[in-house]
């Protein structure tokens, strides 16, 4: 144990402690000893998280995804400042630098020029005298508005002390390092419980920066011409959609449709379909103060797996480029703090996100948009060659999965499920651990109560399921597997489910049951990220 977590670990004992006093006694006083003593060590200390000796097995132990995006050692939730700036994706992450749980809440950092490969960087921002570093956003101020700077990186996130406020930070080195606004926070607390998440973006049709915020169980926006003073503009959620839970992470943006353009607002909160967390979506128009949801059979949800939640879009991408592209944390808050952490000595990882997907709506057939997602065509540049295990009508096919030594692969397979026909696939291992997924005209099943550990949690084991929607005559389905998710896409993203599971070995056999029906399955393995 180094001098860094030494100190780091006093603090934390020393912080509870006066923590009593507080409650007892001269409350502001001792608060402000303790968060001055915090910003000491914090700035003596490195920005990076301390030092761990690299092992052997460093980023390859089990458990570990291959090819989607976790921290080097520690905890990872909800993605947070998600911006393109010079040839680099930023991933900003709430992230715990002391502890492979929830706490400490900092944002962690990581670049990309590729949404493959990752280069995890400094710790970015820290608690302060306001308490954590919630969720947020980041943007480039390519006019200056705020005043630090043509094209500063301004990162906008939630101050979580005795209340919840919005404060800001700013870069001029694309992003190595923040100085925090010395008259934080921008955005005071109005007098609720939730008050958090911001999202921003610049409105060319209104002129200003739009802020949609998480306000208890509804989404408000609020304008600014700088980043700096906000105004309300309106309130969005009532009497509409799921309302389970708290609203979290809120993310407003357009899309083009054959009928023009079209706004989306993803919400996450508790009340998902298959229990815990998950985020839902409206499509409607915003007119630079009001957010108009249009008429369908809301809730409409992103993904129906258990583990794809607080998820939101990248900023600034490329005009020539267009896309909107997305990335959520693969965890549920059922079971987060309990899940099997990718061990090094002395600290070990725990949580990861999903692969980036980009965002489309297609129109449903009964006159409403959905809203479909796909992993991103960049996915191509760490595959191997595809391989076709299966071409004919069966009734039942079992085979064996050739990964070599590779960690991570996919599968695509087409096959009927029209009318009473039912398809049936099954991946398992040596140990007999399985998850299996079934699918006909009206829903699709993914069962993963014997995929390998599944005691943590009671809620981990049931099933996920999901509506169908559109013809699955014939149906694709891709299916990404890792050291510890199945992610399943059905006709190009049409429906997506997000599921953890945790073999004690990777899944190496598929067996596939349908009607006699004709079934044409390709394989093919991924090159690990960290490689």
């Amino acid at each position: 144990m180094n001098s860094n977590t030494i100190i780091l670990s006093l603090l934390n004992k020393s912080t509870n402690f006066f923590g009593q006093l507080i409650i007892s006694h001269c409350e502001k006083f001792i608060r402000l000893i303790v968060i001055s003593v915090v910003l000491v060590l914090f700035v003596s200390c490195d920005t990076d998280e301390p030092t761990i000796p690299t092992t052997n097995n460093e980023y390859s132990e089990q458990y570990r995804p291959q090819i989607h995006f976790s921290a080097k050692r520690n905890w990872i939730n909800d993605p947070n400042g998600l911006v393109y700036f010079d040839g680099e994706y930023h991933l900003f992450y709430q992230h715990n630098p002391l502890g492979a749980e929830w706490g400490n809440m900092s944002w962690g950092h990581a670049i990309s020029t590729d949404l493959m490969h990752w280069k995890q960087l400094n710790v970015a921002l820290m608690p302060d005298h306001l308490g954590d570093i919630f969720s947020g956003c980041a943007v480039i101020d390519k006019n200056n508005t705020a005043g630090f700077g043509k094209d500063a990186m301004v990162a906008i996130y939630t101050s979580a002390g005795k209340v919840q406020s919005q404060s800001i930070a700013y870069s001029t080195d694309k992003g190595r390092t923040f100085t925090k606004y010395s008259a934080n926070p921008v955005l005071a607390n109005p007098g609720i419980a939730d008050f958090r998440d911001p999202k921003v973006f610049w409105h060319n049709e209104s002129n200003q920066w739009i802020m949609s915020l998480a306000t208890n169980q509804t989404i408000s926006f609020y304008g600014s011409a700088n980043l700096k003073s906000w105004t309300r503009l309106s309130e969005f959620g009532n009497g509409i959609g799921s309302h389970g839970g708290v609203w979290e992470c809120p993310d407003l943006f357009p899309l083009s449709t054959e009928n023009g353009k079209k706004w989306v607002l993803l919400v996450s909160n508790s009340g998902a379909p298959n229990g815990g967390t998950g985020t839902q979506y409206f499509i409607g128009n915003f007119d630079g103060t009001n957010f108009t949801a249009e008429d369908a059979p809301y809730p409409l949800w992103l993904d129906y797996g258990k583990d794809n939640y607080a998820g939101v879009t990248w900023d600034n991408i490329p005009e020539n480029d267009g896309r909107r592209l997305h990335i959520g944390w693969m965890n549920n808050w059922q079971y987060a703090n309990n899940i099997p952490v990718f061990n090094i000595a002395p600290k070990g990882a725990r949580g990861s996100m999903t692969l980036v997907r980009e965002l489309k709506l297609e129109m449903h057939p009964e006159g409403y948009f959905l809203l479909k997602n796909k992993v991103v065509s960049e996915v191509e540049s760490i595959a191997n060659d595809w391989k076709t295990i299966v071409d004919e009508a069966f009734t039942s096919k079992t085979v064996a999965l050739n990964t070599g030594n590779k960690k991570a692969y996919q599968l695509q397979l087409i096959g009927k499920t029209a009318d009473s026909e039912t398809l049936s696939l099954k991946l398992s291992n040596s140990k007999n651990e399985y998850c299996s997924i079934t699918i006909d005209a009206r829903k699709l099943i993914f069962k993963r109560s014997d995929s390998g550990i599944v005691n943590f949690a009671d809620a981990f084991s049931g099933n996920s399921e999901s509506p169908v929607f559109g013809s699955t005559n014939p149906v694709l389905l891709d299916i990404y597997v890792d050291q510890s998710s199945v992610e399943i896409f059905v006709n190009d993203g049409t429906i997506s489910l997000t599921n953890l599971v945790f073999p004690s070995s990777l899944y190496d056999v598929l067996t596939v049951e349908s009607n006699n029906s004709h079934v044409n399955t390709k394989f093919r393995t991924f090159n690990s990220i960290w490689e």
